[in-house]
C-alpha cells in the first residue's frame, strides 16, 4: 500500500532559533523540540530533565478536595472501602495501585474487575449489591464510571458513595458521586488533559499525600504501575505524563514490584533495558490477555502480590492466556479478512464493519486494529454476546472515531472511548441500520487524504548529519510515545554503495549500505519487507527514504542503523 510522507508544518522561526542554541543541540534537534510544543529553554530543559518536582498540583483537579476529604472520612471510620476498575491495562493497573497504597491505612479494603461477559465495561449493578451486602461504605471506581449516572445513583440510594477516577469524555450530566475526578471535565482546569486512567488514580493519592503529610516516596515507588498504564493506553507522552512515563520506566528497569517483575520474566526481557515499546508488546498485552480469557482479576492479584514464587506461577498462567489470546487473534484476523476479500462491494465504502456471532468477545478489538492497518478505514468489529452485539472500533490517523459513533447514538444501547478507540453495544435488530449511518458519517467527514496511509516526517536530513553527537542528543528525546513519536527523516537521492542485499529466510527484507553524492560516509541500515526493491536500487539510480534512527547493538564502528519505513524514486 502507497503511503504518504507529510513533512510537518515549520514551527516559529524565533521558537526554533532559541531552542537550537539549547545545549548547542543544533538546529535539527531543536527543530523537533519546536514540534512538540516545547517553546523555550526553560521547557526545553523541563523536556530533557524530567522531574517529579514538576508534576503539577493534584488539588487544580475539580473536585480532588472532596476526593480526599472523602477517603479520610472512611479511613477515620474504618469502613470498608472496595477499589473498582475495568478489566484492561489501564483498569488493572489503577486498581493495583490504588489498593496496594492504601492498604497501608485502610484495615478493610478489596478490590473488584467486572467479568467482561457477565457484566461488561464498567461500572456494574452486581458490583453494587456486593458492597451493599458487605457494608462497603465507599467504592473507589477507576478508569471508568464518568458516565454511570444511573448506577452511580442506585448506589447512592443503597448507603454506598463512589468516588471517581476516571479519564474518559463525559456526558451531559455527571454521576452524583462524592467526587467526579475526570481532566476532560469542561469545568476542570487541570492542565493535563490526557491522564490515563491510573493516571488521574495516581494524582488522587498524591493529593493524599501531602494533606496526610505522607512521605511520597512510599508511592512513588508504584510509578512502574503507572507508566505501564501510559504506554497500554496509548496517551500522550507528553508534559506530566512524559515525567510519570521517564519515572516509571526508570522503576521499571531498577527495581520493579514484584507482579510485573515476574512478568517480565516470563516475556524473556529480564537483564536488557526495557522500553515503552517492550510495554506496548509484550507486557501489556499479557496483562491484558487475563481479561480477555480468564478474568482481569487475575492480573491485579499478579501485580499487588509481594509473593515472588505465587507471582511467578501466576505470570506463568497469565502467558498462557495470552498464547490462547494470539491463537484467537490470528484465526479471527484471518478470516475477517477472507470475508473482505469476498466482498467486492466492501472495497468502495469509507468503513469497515464486520460481524460475526461467534467471534470472541476479548480479541475482537485487536482484530479490529489489524483490519485497519490492511485496509485502511474505520473500522468496526461485532460479536453477539448475551444477546446483544457489542464491538471495538479503531480508527485511522487524524478522524475522531468517537464523534462518528456519537452520531450514532439512537441506533445504541451503550458506547464509549477515545478518538482512535472505542466500545459500543447495540441490540441486533438495529445492527444493518448502524452500518450504513455509520458508513454515511464517516463519507461525509473523512478527507481523502486521511484514507491513505501517512507517514509524518519531522525533518529532512542529509545522511552526513548523522553523526555520534547527534544520536546521542537524538536519544535524549526518549521516552516514545503519542505527542512524542520517535523522529522521523527523510533523505532524498541516496544511493546503493554497491553492498546492499537482501536477507531473510525468504528474502524480504533490505540490508542496505548507502551513501549521498555530497558525502563519502557510508550509512548502514534495514528496511523490512523490501526486499523486492533491490533489483532497482542496484541500478545506480538514486533513491528516497524515510527512516528512524535507531541504536546498532552490534557494530562498533556505526553506534546506530537507520530502520527505512518506506523508499520511493521520484525524482523531486
Amino acid at each position: 500500500m502507497e503511503k504518504r510522507w507529510s513533512i510537518k508544518e515549520n514551527p516559529e522561526s524565533e521558537i526554533e532559533a532559541e531552542l537550537s542554541a539549547f545545549d548547542d543541540i543544533g538546529p535539527v534537534l531543536g527543530r523537533l523540540l519546536a514540534l512538540r510544543g516545547v517553546r523555550n529553554s526553560e521547557e526545553a530543559r523541563t523536556f530533557f530533565n524530567p522531574s517529579l518536582s514538576d508534576l503539577h498540583n493534584p488539588f487544580l483537579m475539580k473536585d480532588m478536595q472532596e476526593a480526599v476529604d472523602r477517603i479520610q472520612k472512611a479511613i477515620s471510620a474504618k469502613e470498608k472501602i472496595l477499589v473498582y476498575g475495568d478489566y484492561d491495562v489501564d483498569g488493572t493497573t489503577s486498581v493495583a495501585l490504588v489498593y496496594s497504597f492504601l492498604r497501608q491505612f485502610v484495615p478493610e479494603i478489596s478490590y473488584y474487575i467486572p467479568d467482561r461477559y457477565e457484566e461488561g465495561y464498567g461500572i456494574s449493578y452486581k458490583a453494587i449489591d456486593m458492597a451493599v451486602e458487605e457494608n462497603t461504605g465507599l467504592i473507589i471506581a477507576l478508569d471508568c464510571g464518568i458516565k454511570a449516572v444511573e448506577k452511580i445513583e442506585y448506589a447512592r440510594e443503597k448507603g454506598v458513595d463512589f468516588i471517581i477516577c476516571d479519564h474518559h469524555t463525559p456526558g451531559d450530566v455527571l454521576p452524583k458521586a462524592a467526587a467526579c475526578l475526570d481532566p476532560k471535565r469542561p469545568d476542570c482546569s487541570y492542565p493535563e488533559k490526557n491522564l490515563s486512567g491510573c493516571g488521574v488514580g495516581f494524582k488522587m493519592l498524591q493529593a493524599l499525600c501531602q494533606q496526610q503529610d505522607i512521605d511520597s516516596e512510599s508511592l512513588f515507588q508504584y510509578l512502574d504501575l503507572v507508566v505501564v498504564s501510559i504506554a497500554s493506553d496509548v496517551v500522550p507522552i507528553i508534559g506530566e505524563n512524559r515525567i510519570l512515563a521517564d519515572m516509571g520506566l526508570m522503576k521499571l528497569n531498577r527495581n520493579p514490584g514484584v507482579g510485573l517483575k515476574s512478568i517480565i520474566r516470563v516475556s524473556g526481557m529480564a537483564g536488557r533495558e526495557l522500553t515503552i515499546s517492550d510495554i506496548i508488546f509484550k507486557i501489556g498485552p499479557r496483562i491484558n490477555a487475563a481479561g480477555r480469557i480468564e478474568s482481569g482479576k487475575d492480573a491485579v492479584a499478579l501485580l499487588v502480590s509481594e509473593d515472588e514464587n505465587k507471582a511467578y506461577g501466576m505470570s506463568c498462567t497469565i502467558n498462557e492466556c495470552n498464547e490462547t489470546r494470539k491463537d484467537l487473534d490470528r484465526n479471527i484476523t484471518r478470516e475477517a479478512l477472507a470475508l473482505l476479500e469476498d466482498n467486492v462491494a466492501q472495497r468502495e465504502k469509507k468503513t469497515t464493519v464486520l460481524f460475526h456471532p461467534e467471534w470472541h468477545k476479548g480479541v475482537i478489538g485487536i482484530v479490529a486494529s489489524r483490519l485497519t492497518e490492511n485496509y485502511y478505514r474505520p473500522t468496526v468489529v461485532l460479536t453477539e454476546s448475551k444477546g446483544m452485539i457489542t464491538g471495538s472500533a479503531r480508527s485511522v490517523d487524524g478522524y475522531d472515531l468517537y464523534h462518528a459513533i456519537e452520531a450514532c447514538q439512537d441506533l445504541l444501547e451503550n458506547f464509549g472511548g477515545h478518538t482512535y478507540a472505542a466500545g459500543l453495544t447495540l441490540r441486533p435488530e438495529n445492527i444493518n441500520a448502524f452500518i450504513e449511518k455509520f458508513e454515511k458519517i464517516v463519507s461525509e467527514t473523512i478527507r481523502p487524504e486521511q484514507l491513505v496511509p501517512q507517514i509524518e516526517v519531522d525533518a529532512e536530513i542529509g545522511l552526513g548529519d548523522i553523526t555520534v553527537e547527534f544520536f546521542q542528543n537524538l536519544k535524549r528525546f526518549r521516552p516514545y510515545g503519542p505527542g512524542n513519536l520517535k523522529p522521523v527523516f527523510v533523505t532524498r537521492n541516496v544511493y546503493d554503495f554497491g553492498t546492499s542485499k537482501v536477507v531473510g529466510k525468504e528474502k524480504e527484507h533490505l540490508k542496505l549500505e548507502m551513501i549521498e553524492s555530497t558525502s563519502p560516509k557510508i550509512i548502514k541500515g534495514i528496511a523490512f519487507g523490501k526486499g523486492h526493491l533491490l533489483e532497482k536500487i542496484k541500478q545506480s539510480q538514486p533513491f528516497n527514504i524515510c527512516y528512524t534512527i535507531e541504536e546498532s547493538l552490534y557494530d562498533n564502528h556505526q553506534p546506530f542503523q537507520l530502520m527505512v519505513k518506506d523508499i520511493n524514486f521520484r525524482e523531486e
